[in-house]
Formats: structure tokens, C-alpha cells, sequence
């Protein structure tokens, strides 16, 4: 339940209004979770105001301020970065797969991350592609953090806590693929694998569709032992809708297909 409303217009206010503890403070981001029915008391910090919805190429990297909308960056993946670029197709599979169009229109970048569960593709993908997340507080306002997404999902609560995302990076310069398994094409994924390779042979393998978040399973120089890998990071997911043999099963033939592609 929202009891107070807030739209700062600069980070500064925001900061200082998320470093209250006393209603508890949250950032508004699209939407599309805080604003779910709940006993919690909290209050809202409406972002909408900061300028953090723009997106911009930097050498090999994409910038990605944290207020950009899942169908803002989907657009973008259809007409403006390359029409040879082999990250695009698997990266709007996996946005699309994330949310129907009505939620993409307002769930946000960084909104999407923080909500996550296990069974997010988006950012299943995003762990895949070795996403840095840019966070800025209060009392380091002269200097923002930078940490890994893998880093920071299994801790988000605690890390965020007064403090804001201000930008996603992602690479460029590195190939994406993305699979999944789920009851209706429609679905959120009983097991979804996306692989990030590099020219160097770096190969990343991140599996969701179980858990509170989805899982790094393999990173290394090259892509040897991929399918054990992920056999072994699912190896113990069972919960309602899937046992724990067939997750792992599936982990490894996805893993495999998407190394294929």
C-alpha cells in the first residue's frame, strides 16, 4: 500500500528521500511491481522526472538508463544498431518472452532486474551477457558503483537499500543465444538457458526458470563442459512445477542447443 507519493526532479532528491527509513522508501519505477497489492506500507519515489530513460551505443558497449522501457530497447533492437548484429534476435526473444506489450510499456529496465525471480528471461539474458549495473547513493555521490549483475541479484535488497540504479551496460561485441522450455509459448519458462560468446571463446551460460533468481552455471575461456555445467546448476531445482531430474535434463540439452546457434 502506498502511503506517500514522491516525484523528485534530481537524483540528489531522490537519494535523500530513499535514504529514509522511516516510511519505508521505494523507487517507482514503471510500475509494474510496486504497485501490486500489498499490506506493506511503503513510499513511492516516482523516477520519471530524472532523465533516466535514454539509450546510447559506446564502442562496444550499450548503455542502458535504468528508466528505459523492455519495449523502448525492444524498438531499438529493431531498427537501430546493426541489421548484422548477431545479439539482436536472441535479446528480443528473450523481452518478448519477459512481458505482453501492454507490461513492456512500462516495465523498465532496471524496474525489471531489481523485480526479478528465477524465471525472468530478460534477465536470465542479461546475466548471460555479463551486464554491469551503475549505482549511486547518498553518502558517494561524487562516485557510483559499479558492480556485476550476477553480483548483485542474490543480494539486491540489502545493496539497493537507499540507494538507485542509474544504468545497465551491456557488451556489444559478443554473440546471444536464447532457448526455453514452458507449459504455453506464452508462458514464463520452466527452464530457459541464454549463452553469451565472445570471439576470445569466453562462453557464459545462464540458466533460468527456478529459484528467486536466475543462475550464472558455467564462465569460462572456452565453451568445453558447457552441458555439464548446466546440468549440475540445476541439478537440485524442484518445486511445484517441475522436478529437479527433468530440470537438469533439460538445462543441458538447452545449454547445447543455444552453443549451437
Amino acid at each position: 500500500m502506498i502511503i506517500e507519493y514522491h516525484r523528485p526532479q534530481t537524483i540528489e532528491d531522490a537519494l535523500a528521500l530513499l535514504a529514509r527509513t522511516e516510511p519505508v522508501t521505494l523507487p517507482l519505477a514503471g510500475g509494474s511491481a510496486l504497485n501490486r497489492p500489498s499490506a506493506e506500507a511503503v513510499a513511492a519515489v516516482d523516477l520519471q522526472s530524472l532523465g533516466l530513460d535514454t539509450i546510447s551505443k559506446r564502442a562496444n558497449y550499450l548503455d542502458l538508463s535504468a528508466m528505459l522501457t523492455l519495449q523502448t530497447l525492444l524498438d531499438f533492437f529493431h531498427s537501430s544498431v546493426a541489421d548484422d548484429h548477431v545479439l539482436q534476435e536472441a535479446f528480443k526473444k528473450a523481452i518478448q518472452h519477459e512481458a505482453t506489450y501492454n507490461l513492456r510499456q512500462v516495465a523498465t529496465v532496471a524496474g525489471t532486474i531489481v523485480s526479478a525471480g528465477g524465471r525472468s528471461p530478460f534477465t536470465t539474458a542479461m546475466l548471460a551477457l555479463d551486464a554491469s549495473i551503475r549505482i549511486v547513493s547518498a553518502s558517494r555521490k561524487a562516485e557510483a558503483e559499479e558492480i556485476g549483475l550476477g553480483d548483485l541479484l542474490p543480494f539486491r535488497t540489502e545493496m539497493l537499500r537507499g540507494r538507485l540504479i542509474t544504468k545497465v551496460t551491456i557488451p556489444l561485441n559478443t554473440t546471444l543465444a536464447y532457448e526455453y522450455v514452458a507449459r504455453t509459448p506464452a508462458d514464463l519458462p520452466i527452464v530457459c538457458a541464454a549463452v553469451s560468446r565472445w570471439s576470445s571463446g569466453r562462453t557464459r551460460v545462464a540458466l533460468g526458470g527456478f529459484g528467486s533468481e536466475p543462475v550464472l552455471a558455467f564462465d569460462g575461456p572456452e565453451s568445453g563442459g558447457v552441458e555439464a555445467a548446466a546440468i549440475s546448476a540445476y541439478s537440485q531445482a524442484q518445486d511445484e512445477w517441475a522436478s529437479a531430474n527433468y530440470r537438469k535434463e533439460i538445462a543441458g540439452i538447452l545449454a547445447l542447443r543455444c552453443l549451437e546457434q
